[in-house]
């Protein structure tokens, strides 16, 4: 049996009492619940009760929000989360079945996340920047159906938020407009949505909301008798069309009355749609025929039809509005959709919320997954029609949302790194970084922090930004937007200084990758430079990276391939194919293998050398082992390139000095394994006077670009002095 998760009662979970109607009973709830909903467990059930026994203020909150996530079609994972976590005082809960434990759990966490931005949320009030809070929530929940739990509860405490003293209910509200309202409003649970809104708006305006009330009060005998009138006549209409029909009055919400008079400037007197009415029908087809029903009767007013069954708004809801002219010239909007059509406006993905017993989700479900979550990322307004237009294709994970000190939301890309947050708060703050803290630890400027997390940046007192922050293979940069603010720092900078930091860049990651005895002039016409000094001076400015001019040099020290003579050739016969990763010029298949005076690795400019018995050794160009047999043999050199073979791997030999220290091995070593780079061997030597060690690594790489990277990282290892490519 799984333990239970362990859950602590919230200052925020904390019970309000309903003064608006009597508290509902848990046992009665269990009793009255349908056979078809998700049961809880009884072990559950029992905890409940005797908890309940002693904190009796929390029941009536709790069972109107088990009530509501029924309403939305919850499961029972859900439902038993909900239960756990505003019931538990630090007390063991019961146990749960295995096989929900683990989800359970995951549902609980996210609870608790959420408490943790809520706390947020109270402290920086004033700054405002909701907006980077709701991304920040639906970030560092892993769950979604965590935000069905959240919605519900929240819903049920605006309800009872009338017996809260008005500071705290304002408080309540204020949380509820800036956080929950939107986020149902991004899902589609329209029905929520409209309550929340209404509430909120109840508490934080309530001269502004009696208003309307009255203004919703006056009259509403005649207009309901109008509305009474226009609906019988609709339905003997429909009917006489042989369409099957529900029809209803639309209920009016007071914060959308109050948002439209806003954006509009009209007065609540012009406003059409005070009137409207609902159409319900079975199928697609008779949602068009209730409209040429409906349109054949009062004059439709131009320009007020919206087809959203053949152009479904961006969270797939469908629906035929119209609005028409009725009796005493009065206007009233017409809403036209099927049944489905309604359970999914009034529900929005709420309705499909559910997991298939006994196993992960179907294609269905995960369709319905990914395009909440796009939905959750669009940053629209929070407007009616906001999310029709333009919703993100990323999903939420591709984005990390951080903290600072002050509780401010800082998003980046994912992959992002403390450097790139410093960067992100201020330019300033990223010529100053010297160091950085996440939750209070100090990290390397190169770590990657994860969503929710408090990033505090160290700074110096002057800009003094690194060339090396440049390079990508160093990992301190991952956005373009940063590496952009490094880059016109350095511009910045005299040609003398940026020619000479330029020079020693280039020098050093070339001698490492033992490249510093090529002419760098080869590669100029390649990167479209004039002279050297533009070279180093590029390479100062980030513009072209040290990788770049090693690549170069490769490729210019490679021999041009010659055409052969076109010949003809059996169709029914197949050129052969090489036997190993190389093309010897002029020669058929031979027998190849790679030197191991210098190991040369894929992209090295080589040449091959005829040996006797043991075919072609290939050999970089510049070994001085090549050097000493050419002189006695050269017409035993031999132009090779490498071949285009998948796959194949080669040996090169790394060198590394370091100051010796516990644990230096296994940390270079992990460095290795974490590249996915095989040791063939390895050999060291310490040098106790001095304290330092060196040691000689034989590796198995796949390419040029491969072993850069890794000597890049193996230099970042603590104690490191200096690491090359050896032979």
């Amino acid at each position: 049996m799984a333990p239970a998760p362990e859950v602590s009662l919230s200052p925020a979970a904390s019970p309000v009492k309903r003064a608006e109607a009597p508290p509902l009973s848990f046992a009665v709830w269990i009793e009255e619940r349908p056979e078809s909903a998700p049961a809880l467990p009884a072990a559950l059930v029992d905890w409940v009760r005797e908890r309940l026994a002693s904190h009796p203020p929390f029941e009536n909150e709790l069972v109107q929000t088990l009530a509501m996530l029924d309403t939305l079609g919850a499961d029972r994972e859900t439902l038993i989360a909900a239960t756990l976590y505003p019931m538990a005082e630090g007390q063991a809960a019961p146990p749960i079945e295995p096989g929900s434990a683990d989800a359970v759990e995951l549902l609980v966490q996210g609870q608790r996340e959420a408490e943790k931005v809520w706390s947020i949320y109270v402290n920086r009030h004033a700054q405002g920047g909701a907006e980077g809070l709701r991304r920040l929530l639906l970030a560092i929940i892993r769950d979604l159906r965590v935000v069905l739990i959240l919605l519900a509860r929240q819903l049920v405490r605006m309800r009872l938020a009338s017996a809260l003293p008005e500071a705290e209910r304002r408080e309540l509200a204020q949380l509820t407009s800036d956080i929950h309202s939107p986020l149902a409003n991004r899902l589609g649970i329209w029905q929520v949505k409209w309550e929340l809104e209404d509430l909120a708006f109840r508490y934080l305006q309530p001269d502004t909301y009696k208003r309307i009330a009255k203004l919703l009060d006056e009259r509403r005998a005649d207009r309901e008798r109008f509305i009474e009138a226009f609906k019988r006549r609709l339905r003997e209409a429909l009917r006489e069309a042989g369409i099957d029909a529900e029809v209803a009055g639309r209920p009016k919400h007071i914060y959308s009355i109050w948002k439209k008079m806003q954006r509009k400037g009209l007065p609540f007197s012009e406003l059409y749609d005070i009137r409207a009415v609902r159409v319900l029908v079975e199928d697609v087809g008779q949602c068009y025929a209730a409209l040429g029903t409906v349109h054949g009767l009062w004059t439709p007013v131009a320009k007020e039809f919206d087809d959203y069954i053949a152009h479904p708004k961006g969270n797939n809801y469908r629906s035929l509005h119209t609005a028409v002219v009725g009796e005493e010239g009065k206007t009233v909007e017409v809403q036209i959709r099927t049944r489905e059509m309604h359970a999914h406006a009034e529900l929005g993905v709420a309705a499909h919320w559910r997991y298939k017993e006994g196993g992960g989700a179907d294609a269905g479900f995960e369709r319905k997954i990914a395009w909440m979550r796009q939905l959750l990322d669009s940053s629209q307004g929070e407007e009616e029609g906001a999310l029709a237009a333009g919703l993100s294709t990323e999903l939420v994970e591709d984005r990390v949302y951080l903290l600072t000190p002050q509780g401010q939301v800082i998003d980046l890309p994912r992959g992002g790194t403390v450097l790139d947050f410093a960067y992100h708060v201020h330019t300033e703050v990223g010529h100053r970084c010297r160091g950085a803290k996440v939750n209070g630890r100090i990290v390397p400027l190169t770590h990657q922090p994860r969503s929710g997390e408090r990033v505090e940046i160290l700074t110096g007192k002057t800009s003094e930004p690194r060339r090396d922050w440049l390079l990508p293979h160093n990992g301190y940069l991952g956005s373009a937007r940063a590496r952009d603010k490094v880059r016109a720092w350095f511009h910045k900078l005299d040609l003398a200084r940026n020619l000479s930091e330029g020079r020693e860049v280039l020098e050093r990651e070339l001698k490492r990758l033992g490249l510093h005895q090529q002419d760098l002039a080869s590669v100029l016409p390649k990167l479209r430079l004039q002279k050297l000094d533009d070279l180093y001076v590029a390479v100062a400015l980030g513009d072209v990276g040290p990788t770049q001019v090693a690549r170069a040099l490769h490729e210019a020290q490679q021999p041009e391939p010659e055409a052969p003579p076109a010949r003809q050739v059996p169709s029914n016969v197949k050129p052969p194919k090489p036997a190993s990763g190389f093309t010897v010029e002029g020669v058929g298949n031979l027998l190849t293998q790679i030197a191991k005076c210098c190991q040369p690795v894929a992209g090295d400019a080589i040449v091959g050398y005829l040996t006797q018995g043991r075919g072609v050794s290939i050999h970089r160009e510049g070994c001085a082992s090549l050097e000493r047999l050419a002189a006695r043999h050269p017409e035993r050199l031999l132009p090779v390139e490498w071949g285009r073979r998948g796959g194949q791997s080669f040996a090169v030999g790394v060198q590394v000095r370091a100051y010796d220290r516990k644990s230096l091995l296994k940390d270079l070593t992990n460095v290795i394994g974490t590249s996915s780079v095989h040791i063939l061997s390895l050999d060291s030597r310490v040098d106790e006077d001095k304290g330092a060690a060196e040691l000689r690594f034989s590796l198995k790489v796949q390419d040029y670009d491969q072993l850069g990277t890794l000597l890049a990282r193996l230099s970042g290892v603590p104690g490191v002095l200096e690491v090359r490519r050896a032979g």
